[in-house]
């Protein structure tokens, strides 16, 4: 038997946020695939630049809103985690773009 007591309530809302955010996001490639050209990499990574600053800002908001006393300190916990996150995978996509750079720039002409 599972022990759900692990679970905490922010980390199930925090998976079922991003489960909506990546049925929308598959939503919106097939109907860019069905069209003639599709999602270009440019606008993939603009919209992800987009959504990670979205996210700062959210995390800013609501830190702030959590020194002056307006929201409480799990919401201020969640939005922090939420950025981490973001961070973190916005780091990883950048070393993997420098690994490519260096690859492409190491390969004989």
């Amino acid at each position: 038997m599972v022990d759900t007591t692990l679970i905490s309530s922010a980390a199930a809302r925090g998976a079922y946020q991003n489960s909506l955010q990546i049925h929308a996001e598959r939503n919106v490639l097939e109907q860019a695939g069905s069209d003639e050209g599709g999602t270009s990499f440019a606008d993939m990574l603009k919209q992800a630049t987009e959504n990670a600053v979205d996210t700062a800002r959210e995390a800013d908001r609501v830190t702030m809103a959590g020194v002056q006393d307006k929201v409480g300190t799990q919401e201020v916990v969640e939005a922090t985690i939420a950025l981490e996150s973001t961070v973190k995978t916005a780091v990883a996509v950048r070393d993997k773009l420098v690994d490519a750079y260096r690859d492409i720039m190491n390969m004989p002409l």
